[in-house]
């Protein structure tokens, strides 16, 4: 299973900035926290992340305090913790899995330590191989803490010297008593001295390394202003200069066009000039032409005519025969069938119509 996401928790904005990219050159989203509490926060109200890193030492509540935390919710308990720290002793290492952390990744961190850490992390998940959760004991001591040399049992008390040189209060019923000697007190006193500059000085080294930062992140921000001022300025002039040789281009182009044009349109101005007008020749060939054309107009048109005369009478002819014929043999089918005066009368008004239609067709041709 690859590990996709991750939640970053430190109070530095410096080590978070460091360590998200070389999370996200991995392609993982990364989500970051400030403190403990904005983590809790986070986890209590978003998705959970395949992966927690978190910061050792951080003000209010530390990274060991928060890992307890998380693994003491049930919803949380399975996810896995790396810290970030610049301890690595065997001795811290196995006090830090003892409370549920998975692996430590020193700071700062380096690619190769985190390919490393990740690589083992998504072998483990593939596997089912994550430890379980610890069992949260009441009254467990942080891992940072500087253990002192007293009884978990024992009480401190001002015990005045007996007479007999004995300590009071050491009866067997009694709690064990431990006298408060100069020599307790200075290692308490030192103790919190140095949990006190510890915690101070990781306070005035985060507060130091953000402000570093922050103004390395203006520089980098006024720097690339200045440098994006510097590229579009010259980008201008550039193409200031391009658009100005280019009119340029364009306006020899035009003028070498223009000329050129001129010079073609002169000489075929020469040339109609010189090819333009109908000469005498010209005008008696013309005319030549024209009347010749009439001529085989006359000509074709009188031979039209005459062929078209000629076609009527005999349509005439062959139509009054046709029609004499059928007549006779009328007149003679009636004959034979006792034809009566109408027949008769019939018939001359046939053959003078065919008369009346023969000559009206010779005068319309003739």
């Amino acid at each position: 299973m690859a590990i996709k996401n991750a939640l970053l928790v430190d109070d530095s904005k410096v080590a978070r900035f460091a360590l998200s990219k070389l999370l996200e050159g991995r392609d993982m989203e990364v989500n970051m926290a400030g403190s403990a509490e904005e983590a809790l926060d986070f986890l209590n109200s978003n998705h959970r992340p395949d992966v927690i890193f978190m910061d050792h030492l951080m003000p209010g509540m530390n990274g060991v305090e928060a890992t307890k935390a998380i693994k003491g919710n049930p919803e949380t308990a399975a996810i896995p913790i790396i810290m970030c720290t610049s301890k690595k002793s065997p001795s811290f290492m196995e006090e830090a899995r003892n409370f549920g952390v998975y692996n430590i990744l020193t700071k700062p961190p380096h690619t190769e330590g985190l390919s490393l850490v990740l690589e083992q992390l998504a072998s483990d998940v593939t596997e089912g191989n994550l430890p379980e959760p610890p069992e949260q004991e009441p009254g467990a001591r942080p891992v940072e803490e500087e253990s002192l040399d007293i009884p978990t049992d024992a009480s401190l008390e001002m015990s005045p010297k007996a007479d007999d040189g004995s300590q009071a209060g050491d009866g067997g019923g009694s709690p064990q008593v431990v006298p408060l000697t100069s020599d307790l007190i200075e290692q308490i006193a030192r103790s919190a001295v140095k949990t006190h500059i510890n915690n101070r000085l990781h306070e005035l080294l985060s507060s130091l390394f953000d402000e570093q930062f922050d103004h390395l992140k203006r520089a980098l921000d006024e720097s690339g202003k200045k440098q994006e001022a510097v590229v579009d300025e010259r980008l201008n002039a550039v193409t200031e200069m391009i658009e100005e040789r280019t009119r340029n281009l364009r306006d020899d182009v035009a003028a070498e066009v223009n000329l050129n044009l001129g010079r073609e349109l002169a000489d075929l101005r020469k040339d109609l000039s010189r090819n333009t007008g109908f000469t005498s020749e010209h005008m008696a060939e013309l005319k030549d032409h024209i009347t010749s054309v009439q001529t085989i107009d006359t000509e074709f048109w009188q031979t039209l005519q005459s062929e078209a005369i000629q076609q009527a009478h005999e349509i005439s002819r062959e139509t009054a025969e046709d029609i004499a014929q059928r007549t006779i043999d009328l007149f003679v089918a009636q004959q034979r069938s006792a034809t009566s005066r109408i027949y008769t009368m019939g018939l001359a008004a046939s053959l003078g119509i065919f008369a009346v239609g023969i000559a009206w067709l010779s005068g319309l041709f003739g």
